[in-house]
């Protein structure tokens, strides 16, 4: 006997050769076991890579090909952590004396020592002209000189525990050994831009070796070589089995008569986040299924005469696989605005009601946010930063015009995405919302408030999911999971660019109705979840 929520796919197997694969940023391309128990800092000459040891006091010099150990030097400190190379010198920094050492690896003489400014340093960095150390104690990365360790430049570190550090030439790598996660930072803005699954419990030091990422894990004892990037848009990860129950009730508390009702659900379908596992189903069955003008399909109900006291009660029910997507997006990969499809622009390029993108306040705004930046994932990305630096959020109900929203400075999640819509639109990025029921905390809850975001579309990637509400943090990585990557928690009803003739500017449902004489009318909107176990056999 089944379970209600059980689902049995059948099907014939068939042999299939095995198709090529591409390998995800943070996959690892090989692992070595370590020749020291306490490994920390981590770094690459150009031939090999050296490792630092806390315990032992050693740097150890490894062959990256194969892992073997090719000599060691001893420390100048008795807690040494971090580690990089400068083309001539290893630095390795000393928590305890909070020094900097600059060590000539072939006589093993420290050639000169700096003070380091970190309260409590993990990692160094060198990026051709200055060192940076990863800071745990003050959350900060900090741009160092060589000379003296006067501080050029502090940036806010990607979460709490910056622990490892390297420099690509371009980018700053950091990882979290709490979180598990190794982000890509922005050198300048501190912006972080990607963020990869560490392969470790205890991700500690990070080296470049020109293509690869290279990670020495704490816990494990090993060492990791790691895809840094490639052409991967985006990855699908952590499925989530779920039956959703979306009920729509209305109400006539009278005293007179509805003389038509119209009730529409939007009919969710297949994205990248999502997979029905069978259609939805109705209770009752609707109407008809028209489709709106921005491809929206909706289940329509019709009814008649509903007499004071009566109500109406509506439901669909779904049969979903959830995903957890991580978009991998590299601003030198994105195109141009020009090279937008038409298709794109005439669609999603207009105003609206909501919008008024004519309105000084918006256009004010994003020239404030944009300046000079030509990049369309920097212009989508720092009217981002702006709608969450001049916005709270606050569930107060109604959905003010964005000018208005922004001129008061808060809003709900539906008044973000209405303002950031507009400042991308008004700038030349594409964009519409995404509208969903959500997990609210339990596999098995329920959900009346609901969620909605927006979607920009960037050359080179297509739609982008982009939250401003829920990226709105004090931390760069809590904000980065906010741009291009999307829970497991949402089934999303609806897409749209503006206001529906169906829909109106609402998501999920709606509803119209026309009256003989007076009736007050109550609708009601709420979404069940239950946990669905998959019978693959």
């Amino acid at each position: 006997m089944l379970h209600r929520h059980t689902v049995v796919l059948l099907g014939i197997i068939l042999f299939v050769a095995p198709l090529a694969v591409l390998a995800t940023p943070g996959d690892t391309v090989t692992t070595f076991p370590l020749p020291c128990h306490y490994p920390q800092g981590l770094t690459f000459d150009g031939s090999h890579l050296w490792v630092a040891d806390r315990m032992n006091d050693q740097l150890y010099e490894i062959d990256p090909a194969d892992g073997r150990l090719i000599d060691s030097i001893p420390t100048p400190g008795y807690n040494v952590r971090g580690l990089t190379w400068d083309g001539t010198y290893l630095w390795t920094v000393d928590a305890e004396e909070s020094a900097v050492y600059a060590i000539d690896p072939k006589t093993r003489i420290v050639a000169f020592t700096i003070y380091c400014p970190a309260s409590d340093p993990c990692d160094l960095a060198w990026d051709g002209k200055y060192l940076w150390v990863a800071d745990d104690g003050s959350d900060e990365l900090l741009q160092i000189s060589p000379q003296d360790g006067t501080t050029i430049v502090s940036l806010k570190a990607p979460t709490s525990h910056p622990i490892g550090l390297t420099f690509d030439g371009a980018w700053l790598w950091v990882t979290d050994r709490y979180k598990d996660e190794i982000y890509m930072v922005h050198p300048v803005s501190g912006d972080v831009v990607a963020t990869l699954r560490a392969p470790g419990k205890h991700a500690w030091g990070l080296a470049w070796d020109g293509k690869y990422l290279w990670n020495v894990d704490y816990e494990s004892d090993r060492l990791y070589k790691l895809v840094a990037r490639d052409d991967t848009k985006f990855d699908r990860t952590d499925e989530h089995a779920e039956e959703i129950v979306f009920t729509h009730q209305v109400r006539n508390f009278g005293p007179d008569t509805l003389k038509s009702l119209d009730v529409y659900l939007a009919v969710p379908t297949d994205l990248n986040n999502q997979k029905l596992v069978a259609k939805p189903a109705y209770n009752p069955e609707p109407t008809d299924f028209p489709v709106d003008k921005w491809g929206q399909q909706v289940a329509h109900y019709h009814f008649t005469d509903l007499a004071a006291g009566e109500f109406t009660n509506v439901a669909m029910t779904n049969q979903v696989l959830l995903y957890r997507n991580r978009y991998y997006i590299f601003p030198e990969k994105v195109g141009l605005l020009k090279d937008i499809p038409k298709e794109i622009t005439s669609r999603y390029l207009v105003d609206d009601a909501k919008f008024d993108l004519s309105n000084p306040v918006i256009r004010n705004a994003v020239t404030a946010a944009v300046g000079n930046e030509t990049n369309p994932y920097w212009i989508a990305r720092r009217i981002f930063n702006y709608v969450m630096e001049h916005l709270e959020y606050e569930l107060a109900g109604g959905w003010n015009v964005a000018p208005a929203v922004l001129e008061r400075g808060n809003g709900s999640c539906s008044e973000y995405t209405f303002v950031y819509i507009a400042m991308c639109r008004a700038a030349g990025i594409p964009a519409r919302y995404a509208g969903s029921v959500a997990v609210r905390g339990d596999d098995a809850s329920y959900d009346d408030v609901f969620h909605r975001w927006v979607e920009v579309y960037l050359p080179g990637y297509e739609w982008i999911p982009v939250d401003p509400s829920g990226g709105d943090s004090e931390w760069p990585a809590n904000r980065a999971r906010a741009f291009g990557f999307l829970d497991n928690r949402y089934l999303i009803t609806t897409v749209g660019g503006g206001g529906s003739q169906y829909l109106e500017w609402s998501y999920n449902a709606n509803e119209r109705w026309t009256s003989r004489g007076r009736c007050k009318v109550v609708s009601e909107n709420f979404g069940e979840w239950s946990p669905l176990e998959i019978d693959t056999q």
